[in-house]
């Protein structure tokens, strides 16, 4: 199933732009004395937020769209919906919906003969 590999895609995405942004270009932005270079880096960095932001809504829609088709608990989509907003939390959550899927339905993850 193309929804799932998109999610797994888009989860990683959204986790690395997330963390980087988080743990690199918000210090960077904040920490180092104004006008510093580190400081003009981390401003420079920080349009990687949008680029987070994009990403985060396509993660939503996807996620949810795979959790109706899935029949995923109301908590279990909404703690997945949320993995995008905290920093590494994605990384277990896609692990963990990876193998949720591959034990409940082997058949979105099976390679199709077409």
């Amino acid at each position: 199933m193309k929804l799932f590999s998109t999610y797994r895609v888009l989860a990683f995405v959204v986790g690395v732009l997330l963390a980087f942004c988080s743990f690199v270009a918000l210090p960077l932005r904040y920490i180092p004395a104004d006008g510093t270079d580190l400081q003009q880096l981390g401003e420079n960095l920080s349009v990687l937020w949008v680029a987070h932001g994009w990403a985060f809504m396509a993660y939503v829609v996807v996620t949810f769209l795979l959790s109706r088709k899935l029949r995923w608990s109301i908590a279990f989509t909404l703690v997945n919906l949320a993995a995008g907003l905290i920093p590494l939390l994605i990384f277990f959550m896609e692990h963990r919906v990876n193998q949720k899927v591959r034990a409940e339905h082997p058949e979105v993850v099976a390679p199709s003969a077409a």
